[in-house]
């Protein structure tokens, strides 16, 4: 029997839970978890279905049939194979510890992405990756040749099917032109809660405020740098007595777990951007186990 999970979004209206429930049940379709949100603010409506086909009715199939309900309540609706791994290509600079974070989950299970590659402008990361039996792909970017480097990415993300791009602590910015062609399939990790301290040394930048708490937020990348629709976040509290070592050092594991918990929603689809906003759907307790194997 196939797992499926089913995505939609809609202008909010009365009778689409049941239309949906209905289409599936008709199809021979076991509901195995539901979740829905009404944005009364906006008008519009969010909701994400793990189904089992027990008639073993195809994918394909299950597309061209739902066609009519999606029509109906002008549906915006995608249906994913719940065993299909999402192919994702990894970014990163000289700071490492969101990379091998994930290589670390991704090598026991714990996040189950098909890694394409790992591009970074340095080659600080190269023998990690290769020994991964990855693939390491070098593009240096300057000022001068920005444009050439971007077409090489492009050219790189095309070649290998990327649904996602990870940016794991990559520290170059990333064109207009390129945030808008890859809109909703560029995560990025942000070194704060929220983006208080910017550029250089910014837990350094925290310490000398004496601030209290330091966190980390994951968001996906729009033109407007490090502004985009939040994923997740988190904080860490922090004393008087830490030491600005100390900030570093607890603010790179909040960066870690905060990216690992926004691929995770992304790539078992419990993510939804909604204008400057997400909608995040958690995992239940009982699929939890078994989304997050994969």
């Amino acid at each position: 029997m196939k797992s499926y999970v089913l995505t939609v979004s809609c202008k909010s209206t009365r009778g689409i839970v049941a239309a949906i429930a209905n289409y599936l049940a008709d199809q021979g379709c076991n509901i195995t978890d539901s979740s829905q949100f009404d944005d009364l603010g906006t008008g519009k409506f969010f909701m994400r279905i793990s189904f089992i086909s027990e008639q073993g009715v195809s994918q394909n199939t299950l597309i061209d049939d739902f066609q009519p309900v999606a029509t109906k309540f002008g549906l915006q609706a995608s249906l994913h194979d719940a065993e299909k791994r999402m192919k994702v290509l990894l970014m990163v600079s000289r700071f490492g510890h969101c990379l091998n974070d994930l290589l670390y989950r991704w090598k026991i299970g714990a996040l189950p992405i098909d890694i394409v590659g790992v591009v970074s402008n340095h080659f600080d990361y190269q023998k990690v990756v290769v020994n991964h039996d990855i693939p390491f792909h070098h593009i240096k970017v300057t000022k001068e040749n920005k444009p050439q480097a971007e077409a090489q990415l492009l050219d790189l993300i095309d070649q290998s099917e990327t649904e996602l791009v990870v940016l794991a602590r990559y520290m170059q910015v990333l064109s207009d032109a390129m945030c808008r062609k890859m809109s909703g399939r560029i995560i990025n990790i942000h070194h704060s809660f929220l983006p208080s301290f910017k550029g250089a040394n910014p837990y350094k930048q925290a310490y000398e405020r004496g601030v209290k708490l330091i966190g980390a937020t994951a968001h996906y990348v729009t033109a407007d740098l490090d502004e985009g629709p939040i994923i997740e976040q988190d904080v860490a509290r922090i004393t008087h007595a830490q030491s600005a070592e100390d900030y570093v050092s607890i603010g790179r594991d909040v960066e870690s777990q905060v990216l690992a918990r926004a691929i995770h929603a992304h790539i078992h689809h419990r993510a939804f951007i909604n204008g400057n906003r997400t909608i995040v759907f958690p995992a239940s307790p009982g699929s939890f186990a078994s989304e997050r194997m994969g």
